[in-house]
Parts: structure tokens; sequence; C-alpha cells
């Protein structure tokens, strides 16, 4: 079974997208281009990342990212990884869920979750506010540079009604080998009202307050073929400490 570090190697490459934020009455904010950058060297033992952004209205490119005449980001920042820490769990497709590790009053609080397919990355970080209560999301939108590769139709309760049914890996925050199960998910009206329907494919499921007084679970989805779905969930226990990440791979069952 491959490791952490490889499945986080899945990622690799350069990255042109946008980031949109989206108010928590579903409101789209600005978008902002941005190119991510992750590079191996020393035979992949070391992973450079490099994130640049350009400034909200500067046009965009057809294949994600700024336009050539965008001139110089706004905002730029590099790491140098060699290691993983505990916030962040990485899925054998490259998939990855990271957050928060505990839920503190007073602090702010969010997750992130990442989906990745041959030359898409479809990710959505849910924001709360430092009393605990839903801010707002960020939806980036990416794409593998020079790949061609196109964004999903927006989700649509008619894309998502039915029953699904799939593989699970979870990951505990105390064991960090995935354990494999089967799944499946029936999906109705009733369900599909508690979603939040997104751009690029994408949803997501999430408590309007956390509170490290009770258990609670944050979730986003991507659909990123007809008939084919994937959902991270993140779980937290009645203390608000972080539980356990669960990756799906899901397809849509025959009536």
């Amino acid at each position: 079974m491959a490791s952490q570090w490889q499945n986080f190697l899945r990622n690799l490459g350069e990255w042109r997208g946008s980031f949109t934020g989206i108010a928590a009455d579903g409101t789209q904010l600005e978008s902002t281009p941005s190119v991510l950058t992750l590079a191996g060297e020393d035979d992949d033992r070391l992973v450079r990342f490099t994130l640049r952004r350009w400034p909200a209205g500067t046009a965009m490119a057809a294949g994600g990212g700024p336009a050539e005449a965008a001139g110089a980001p706004s905002r730029a920042i590099e790491q140098e990884y060699r290691s993983l820490g505990r916030q962040v769990v990485f899925f054998a497709s490259g998939a990855f869920s990271k957050g928060s590790l505990q839920v503190a009053p007073n602090t702010a609080f969010g997750g992130e979750f990442g989906f990745i397919g041959t030359d898409r990355r479809h990710r959505l970080v849910q924001l709360y506010k430092d009393d605990g209560t839903f801010d707002q999301l960020v939806l980036i939108r990416e794409f593998r540079a020079g790949s061609g590769a196109a964004e999903r139709p927006p989700a649509s309760a008619e894309q998502l009604v039915g029953a699904w049914s799939g593989q699970a890996a979870t990951i505990s925050a105390d064991w960090p080998e995935p354990e494999l199960a089967e799944s499946r998910w029936d999906l109705g009206a009733a369900e599909i009202e508690g979603l939040r329907l997104l751009p690029d494919g994408g949803f997501c499921r999430l408590p309007q307050r956390v509170s490290h007084r009770e258990a609670f679970v944050l979730e986003g989805g991507w659909l990123p073929a007809p008939g084919r779905m994937e959902r991270l969930i993140r779980r937290y226990d009645a203390s608000g400490a972080w539980i356990s990440a669960t990756h799906e791979v899901l397809s849509r069952t025959a009536a």
C-alpha cells in the first residue's frame, strides 16, 4: 500500500486555476487567478511548493490561471516539504483532507478537501469565524498546465439523485493506514436539500456552527465524470478533536 508521501506525489505538476469566495448565503464573491506548482527534487524526497495569485479582476486564461498580459502576481508563497504533518491525510488517488486538529474557543477553524483527476484538481475550503459560526467557502478550480482540461458542469439535483456504491478508505487520527470498506449512498430529495451545490461539479455539507462541546462532520464532494462521484468526510468528536477522514469513490448504481 502506498505511503502518505507517495500519495502526495500524485499532485506534482503546475496547476493553473482560480480561487473563488462563496459567502454563507451562496453569493459568489471575487475570483483571483492562481498558479500553483508542486515540484519534486532530490529524487522526490523534497517537494517545493509555490503559489502565485493575482488581484481580483485580473483577466483569466482559457486554460486557467492569469492571461498572458496579467503582469506580476500580487502574492507569492514558497515552501519546502520533506514530511507531512498530522493535519493533512492523502489517499491512494492523491485526494486529500486537511484541517484544524482541534476546535478551540475564540479561534478560527477550517477544513480543506482536495480531489484530483488526471489533469484536474477541485478543492474546497470551509472557513469558520472565531465564534464558531460558518464564514465562507473558497472554491479552487485547477487545471494541469497545457492539458486543455475543461471545467465540469455545476452540480445539480438531477446529477446527484439516486443510489451510489463503491469503496471507502478511512484514516484515523491514531492510525495512518487506511481501513477499506464497501460504501453505499442513497440520495433522495431530502438528502440533496441538505447539500450546497457548487460550480465545477462540486457539493458540500457542513454545520452552521462548530464547537468543542459537540461532535460534527465536514464533507466535500465532486462529480469528476458522468455517473462518478467522490466524497471526502472529516469527523470531529464531542470535544472538538479530529478523529478520522474518509475518501469515497462511488459509481451510480443501475436502477
